[in-house]
């Protein structure tokens, strides 16, 4: 046919048109059809395919092929070779030395993908050994292995490159590899016998580790091996010539594959892994493997035996040596340091690379070959000390088992095989090119053009889709490879990795569970049957039990667990989020055994515990959050009733998130508070704005003013909503104050409906004339009342009120309001002072609760929070008319600001803030432990020890804890007797106490 012309050579994807239209108008390329110069233009380089096929017909001419070369070049044969020669230039090469091997490549005689047996017949008749031969010796030459070899080779290639889907085929091209490289051990070691003097009396198996042995070998590879040698027949043979003839086989074996000749050089033999390295002896009996492996091998090297496979020479022999090593394989993982070594050990890899190859380095670097396997074999031999199915040596193998046994996700599982296949397929393209022994992806345009057309793609498609697998690949390993699950699976005995009745009733009673018997009945509930949940169970629990003991109440965890895996065990997330979350698991079993309330509640609503795997999930939502939210929905409430609903849901689901939040240490104390009130502001200010609406509600502006530990912003999980409605005239006139009334009626309906769960109860009693007063009030009234009828605690509670919810203009009228009311620009008058003083003893002798020892109640009680709060309340009225820094709502900010003001000396208000802020967090505590509120500190002695652990940590306990709280509370109460009982004071800024 007319070769095309150089612009048309241009457009096919010639790179040197003029010289590609020179080779194509060679006449030993005439009989070329339009379908095979498209072929070229379609292959990797279309240049080096031209030449490489002008030359192997050349090469064929003069071996007296010509008419077969013509067929070639006419038939469909010749479009399969130039995907050849356009990604191998040494290939082509090989064909070119030996174009004769070309009929049996593109005939069809001999199988491309052949099986193991197969490659090893032909490796054996090329060096005129016998296949049948229990003790094969050769008498032809190392380069009629390295012809038969190279030629099967390039058949594997044909195949390859071939492909219609290559990543599909990558694990039997690997396998392929593997079975030919065996083969040529083989046939190397028919070679060595045949000059190795006495080589009858020594039995030698050669075993594959790493690639080789696992048959994921790729192109052009070091093969690892180690030699195990034995007298043959029985015979006496001394350990000096054992050495001495197993050696010089093991040599002559190496030389025949690494030595370089005119038909090239096989591959390195790497015995490096044996035991004591290089330093070590070439070749062991079994039972020198024994002594070693058993005294001194390091966890790398059992991690390494994975992979061992006999592939040459005495196959016996070389089982026996497998029947060693199994059984220590499968029990490294038990070894001190096992897994932390092998994180390390993938970490140093990564930092040998030479930095400017990092990222470019397909099998080492990251998200590259070495994250899927050290990934895959971490996992193996941690779990398949308990669990034989995953015993196997292949890497893709051993992954589909990981995933059948939920070891990780189906999803995991798919994602990281098609990584590990494309990033293998972009491996051996590298290597192709010139059979080098290469992992790096190209830099030279030129290069990596070649590259990523002999996948498939453009440059740019390629350069996306090798940095979207890396990056996954990197997150995957991230994911899998450092699961706590891992570290304490690793550490625990056979029994209780296999959660065998026994073991696990002695373990768990020593480890601290109170009812072990009861505990293995829900062991066994969770872990009975062959569902993939309870097969992740089986995975989980060993680590999980080990968890819950180092929690508070250990049964109680196990209980909440097993009511929870059944209420959400079925569903595809739950347990894959356990086995895979870095940090879900450990934190869930924190969560359910430190916290009654928390387990309820996350059997009721097991999707909360998704948010334990992600940090931002736990942050609690602000107030404009969860206002648009719940304003939103209620607004889309067919009734009342299901407004109700809305706001329940919200609520239960928010104060989840905040106790998930501070249990798993997400948030401090103090911001448990500002969090709760954040929710009650929301509440309130969407069952106003549901209000108004449902009242028909016009001509009016209304505000709702928070009070008591929800104006100060200090709410408890189960704390009222203490608040006072306030309505202002925007058109309705006289019937202003009755519209206001109906909506706040209906935001106490609203929120006050009747129900079992954990809502809020909103209480108007501290309004103006509590129960009797109206429940809204003018603005006008509301001031008026405040400035001429108020009693004293009236005004002194309003030093905790804020504004919460309602119309913005009415809201910065009353703060004005608020702050002129409670801060008197005359400060604290001694009748005032007096009536404090009075006010505070009276709670103090009404109020505590029968049985309940003064020192012990957590709010009420000596030097408790109402003492503090007190403090600061009387400090303020005493001095903030004066100081406007002082005009601070919430008690621990205002400590600080009476602090700076000089008004208490920085180590009383230190005092007072810690007795403060320990009373405070005991409340929180005992809710969550006991899932109600208690204001007092237990007598129990388990519950004060369940509180010193929530609120002072692993070393603390119940002793420790009732000191701590009797003493700092002693220190305040000293101060509070001083500042709210003692002589009358006024104290100026920077004066001393006497």
């Amino acid at each position: 046919m007319p070769v095309p012309s150089r612009a048309e050579l241009v457009r096919l994807g010639f790179a040197r048109a003029d010289r590609a239209e020179r080779f194509l108008a060679d006449p030993l390329l005439s009989p070329m059809s339009r379908e095979l110069i498209e072929a070229i233009a379609a292959s990797a380089d279309p240049d080096e395919a031209t030449i490489g096929l002008l030359r192997l017909m050349e090469s064929m001419d003069r071996a007296g092929l010509r008419e077969q070369g013509r067929a070639i070049l006419a038939g469909e044969s010749g479009r399969d070779l130039v995907r050849v020669l356009g990604a191998s230039v040494a290939l082509g090469d090989h064909l070119t030395r030996h174009p004769e091997t070309l009929s049996a490549l593109l005939g069809g005689q001999d199988e491309p993908l052949a099986s193991a047996e197969a490659y090893r017949t032909r490796i054996l008749e090329a060096v005129g050994a016998d296949p049948g031969s229990a003790i094969p010796v050769a008498s032809g030459t190392g380069d009629e292995l390295r012809i038969a070899y190279f030629t099967s080779l390039a058949g594997i290639a044909l195949a390859d490159l071939t492909a219609a889907d290559p990543v599909a085929l990558q694990v039997r091209v690997s396998q392929a590899l593997a079975d030919l490289a065996a083969a040529a051990l083989e046939g190397a070691l028919a070679l060595a016998r045949a000059l190795t003097e006495d080589h009858e009396q020594v039995l030698l198996s050669i075993l594959a580790m790493g690639k080789t042995g696992a048959r994921e070998l790729n192109y052009i590879s070091d093969v690892d091996v180690l030699y195990v040698v034995a007298p043959a027949g029985g015979a006496e043979v001394s350990g000096e010539t054992l050495t001495a003839v197993g050696g010089a086989l093991a040599r002559h074996v190496a030389r025949v594959c690494s030595e370089r000749t005119a038909e090239g050089s096989l591959w390195q033999v790497d015995a490096n892994l044996r035991p004591e390295g290089k330093d070590g002896e070439l070749v062991r009996t079994i039972d020198s493997y024994r002594r070693y492996y058993e005294r001194w091998a390091d966890s790398w090297e059992f991690q390494a035996l994975l992979k061992a496979r006999p592939v040459a020479g005495d196959p016996g022999l070389g089982a026996a040596f497998v029947d060693l090593v199994q059984p220590m394989v499968w029990q490294a993982s038990t070894r001190e340091g096992f897994v932390d070594d092998t994180r390390a050990m993938r970490r140093r890899v990564v930092d040998l690379i030479p930095h400017a190859e990092t990222e470019r380095n397909v099998k080492l670097g990251p998200g590259g070959l070495r994250d899927v396997e050290f990934t895959v074999q971490l996992l193996q031999m941690v779990h398949g000390r308990g669990d034989e199915t995953l015993r196997t040596r292949g890497t893709l193998e051993a992954l589909s088992l990981l995933r059948d046994g939920g070891y990780v996700s189906r999803a995991q599982a798919d994602e990281m095989d098609e990584a590990y296949r494309f990033l293998r397929v972009v491996e051996h393209r590298i290597q192709l090119h010139r059979l080098r022994r290469s992992q790096v992806i190209p830099d030279a345009p030129a290069d990596l053009r070649r590259l990523a057309r002999t996948v498939g793609l453009g440059t740019e498609d390629f350069a996306r889709r090798i940095g979207s697998v890396r990056r996954r690949v990197r997150q995957l390993h991230e994911e899998i490879f450092y699961r706590p699950l891992l570290q304490t699976a690793a550490g625990l005995s056979d029994g209780e990795v296999r959660l065998t009745p026994a073991s696990a009733q002695a373990r768990l009673a020593a480890i601290g569970y109170r009812d072990p018997v009861r505990a293995t009945r829900h062991i066994a509930a969770l872990t009975g049957g062959v569902s993939r949940s309870a097969a992740i169970q089986r995975q989980l629990l060993p680590a999980l039990l080990e968890w819950f003991a180092d929690g508070i109440d250990p049964d109680m965890g196990l209980l909440a667990f097993r009511r929870l895996s059944e209420e959400a065990g079925s569903t595809h997330w739950f347990l894959g989020m356990l086995r895979d979350s870095g940090v879900a698991a450990k934190r869930l079993t924190r969560v359910l055994s430190s916290s009654r309330y928390v387990g309820d509640q996350l059997v009721a609503m097991p999707y909360a515990t998704r948010w334990l795997s992600r940090d931002e999930e736990l942050r609690p939502l602000r107030a404009a959050e969860l206002g648009e939210e719940l304003t939103a929905s209620m607004r889309r409430a067919s009734s009342v009733a299901d407004a109700v609903t809305v706001v329940r849901d919200v609520r239960r689901r928010e104060i989840t998130r905040i106790a998930l939040s501070r249990l798993s240490e997400r948030i401090g104390p103090i911001e448990v508070g500002g969090a709760l009130s954040d929710l009650a502001d929301a509440e309130l200010a969407a069952a106003l704005d549901l209000a108004m609406t449902e009242e028909n509600a016009r001509g009016i502006r209304m505000a709702v003013i928070a009070l008591g530990s929800f104006g100060a912003r200090e709410m408890g999980y189960a704390s009222d909503a203490d608040v006072q409605f306030v309505v202002e005239d925007a058109g309705a006139g006289e019937d202003a104050v009755s519209q206001g009334i109906r909506v706040a009626t209906a935001v106490q309906k609203i929120l006050n409906a009747p129900s079992a769960g954990m809502d809020m109860k909103v209480s108007a009693d501290l309004r103006p004339e509590g129960r009797a007063g109206a429940l809204a009030r003018s603005a006008d009234s509301w001031e008026g009342y405040y400035r001429r009828h108020a009693e004293h605690w009236e005004l002194q509670a309003l030093l905790r009120a804020r504004v919460c919810a309602g119309d913005a203009d009415l809201a910065a009228r009353l703060e004005e309001s608020l702050d002129a009311l409670r801060y008197p620009a005359e400060g604290l008058t001694p009748a005032r002072e007096r009536d404090l003083s009075r006010m505070k003893a009276r709670i103090e002798s009404e109020r505590l609760p029968r049985g309940v020892t003064p020192e012990r109640h957590l709010k009420l009680g000596r030097g408790a929070m109402t003492d503090v709060e007190w403090v600061v309340q009387k400090l303020q009225l005493a001095h903030a008319g004066a100081d406007p820094s002082l005009r601070i709502v919430g008690t621990l900010p205002a400590l600080d600001a009476l602090a700076a003001a000089g008004i208490l000396p920085a180590d009383e208000a230190e005092e007072l803030a810690e007795a403060w802020l320990l009373a405070w967090r005991l409340r929180r505590a005992l809710f969550l432990w006991k899932g109600r509120e208690t204001d007092a500190l237990p007598a129990d002695r388990t519950d004060r020890r369940a509180l010193a652990l929530l609120v002072e940590g692993s070393d603390a306990s119940a002793r420790s804890l009732e000191e701590h709280y009797l003493r700092v509370t002693r220190r305040a109460r000293a101060i509070a007797e001083r500042e709210i009982f003692g002589e009358v004071m006024h104290r100026l800024p920077g004066e001393t106490h006497p």
